[in-house]
Parts: structure tokens; C-alpha cells; sequence
């Protein structure tokens, strides 16, 4: 489970880059229950925070990357993001944004990892992160597709420190990597890594990506309201044994998500 004493490794912040803010304000805050605190005002708005009761839970931004896809970035907590720079460079990964301050805040840095998948790591400050985890409409699990599992472990292993742990997958399927940050408990599990034929990653043309897992109530009422704001669905709503019931969905321009309803207990 994520939890927001963010361990090292441990993910701590999620935003997304889309490139209508009003859209993806009112698609998340109609999907989640989020009320969105814009930073400006009116069309030229460039981005804020979502809360849910009050809390934190995630960020909001104009998508302007040239050739960029609106995707979720995920940070990963860090105790330096000089340090994990380093870690990256040499695991073979690549430096996206190099680590920079912002403001008291904290530090960040975001990535792509030898195949790709892009991620960022944030270095604390005043702010450790999001407030509010592991709850409906709230972070819950963190998940990445890619071609090459064991490639993906490696990296990541090196990088972060991270155990896994492999969860065979029903009909012979092949296996799903379970993710726990270093030195923590298996109940700290925070995320998996799923292995996936190329053409399979169409999304970010068979290059890996990571994407979010927001927790929900209803799984299926989660739906409806993705496809009644204007998204779609890519797979469910099915029942995963001893998971929950999950859909893997799409907002109106494209970044991908996942919403679901865990099992009781």
C-alpha cells in the first residue's frame, strides 16, 4: 500500500500534462470527485492542484512539450535528486529535466529509462508530496507497461533499490512484478511492472510508460462516468482475484489511467 510517510523509492506526487487545463480539470473533478485551485484565471490558466476533502491529491498542468503525449508523470521520493541523476545515468537511463529547485518546495528531476518510460523523483522540502493516498479518489498503485520486464528490474533495482517480486498471472498469461521500496515491509508494495508485446505500448508508440491506479467505490459507476465525460476504456470493467475490480481508461485526450475498487479486506 502507499502511504504518505513516503519511504525512499516510495511514490509521492502525480500531474499530468494535458493540453486543455479546463477539460482535464472538470474530466477528473466529474471521474473522481476532485475540486481543482487553478493557479491564474480564466482560458490562459496554466495549471493548479486537485483536491479531494480538502487534501491534495494531485497536479495539473499545460502540456508543452513538443511532440509530447498527455501522460500522468509519477515521482518517486528521493533523499537527493542529484544523487538519483547520478543512479540514473549510470543504470543507462537519460536526463528529461535536470534537477532543478522549486522554490522551498523541494527539488525534482524527471527521466526516461533505457527503453523510454519516463518518471521523475522528487527531493523533498517543505512539501513531501500528495496528502491523501490509498483512498477513493486517491493514489493507490502505481503500474508500468513494458517490452522488457527484466530489463525494466534491472534498471529500476539499481536506480531505486527496489525488491520484486513476480505474481504469476492467470491462463499462463506470464508474471506480474510486485514493487516494494527497499527496505520496507511487503506491505509497502507500491506498485508492478507488467511485461507487454511492443505493439501492444501503441500508446507512446512501443516505447514503456508508467500510469496511476486511483482507488474508487465503484468500479463500474467509475466507468460510466469516464465515458460519460467524453473518455474511453481500453480493457474492463473485470474482476481481478484478490485485487478488485479494475477498468484501465483513457481521458478525452488520451492519457491513460486506471480506476479501481478494491477488495474488501
Amino acid at each position: 500500500m502507499i502511504t504518505t510517510d513516503f519511504a525512499a523509492g516510495a511514490p509521492c506526487w502525480i500531474d499530468l500534462g494535458a493540453p486543455d487545463v479546463p477539460a482535464a480539470a472538470a474530466f477528473y473533478s466529474a471521474v473522481l470527485g476532485w475540486e481543482y485551485e487553478s493557479m491564474g484565471e480564466g482560458e490562459d490558466m496554466e495549471g493548479g492542484m486537485f483536491r479531494k476533502d480538502g487534501k491534495i491529491v494531485a497536479g495539473l498542468g499545460k502540456l508543452t512539450e513538443e511532440g509530447a503525449r498527455p501522460a500522468w508523470m509519477i515521482y518517486y521520493s528521493v533523499p537527493d535528486a542529484d544523487a538519483a541523476t547520478a543512479a540514473v545515468e549510470r543504470a543507462g537511463g537519460t536526463v528529461r529535466v535536470p534537477a532543478r529547485d522549486l522554490d522551498e518546495w523541494g527539488r525534482m528531476a524527471q527521466y526516461s529509462d533505457p527503453l523510454g518510460g519516463q518518471f521523475a523523483v522528487w527531493q523533498p522540502g517543505t512539501s513531501k508530496g500528495v496528502e491523501l493516498v490509498d483512498e477513493p479518489g486517491s493514489l493507490s498503485w502505481t503500474e508500468l507497461y513494458t517490452s522488457d520486464a527484466a530489463a525494466a528490474k534491472d534498471f529500476y533495482g539499481k536506480v531505486f533499490g527496489w525488491w520484486f517480486s513476480d505474481m504469476e498471472l492467470p491462463g499462463g498469461k506470464g508474471a506480474y512484478a510486485l514493487v516494494t521500496p527497499a527496505g520496507q515491509a511487503a506491505e509497502r508494495m507500491h506498485g508492478g511492472v507488467l511485461e507487454l508485446p511492443a505493439e501492444d505500448l501503441d500508446l507512446a508508440d512501443g516505447r514503456p510508460y508508467w500510469h496511476p491506479v486511483f482507488a474508487v467505490t465503484d468500479c463500474d459507476a467509475a466507468v460510466s462516468a469516464v465515458t460519460g465525460n467524453g473518455g474511453s476504456v481500453q480493457m474492463g470493467p473485470e474482476d481481478a482475484e484478490g485485487v478488485g475490480r479494475l477498468a484501465v481508461c483513457l481521458d478525452p485526450a488520451g492519457a491513460d489511467f486506471v480506476v479501481l475498487a478494491p477488495s474488501p479486506g
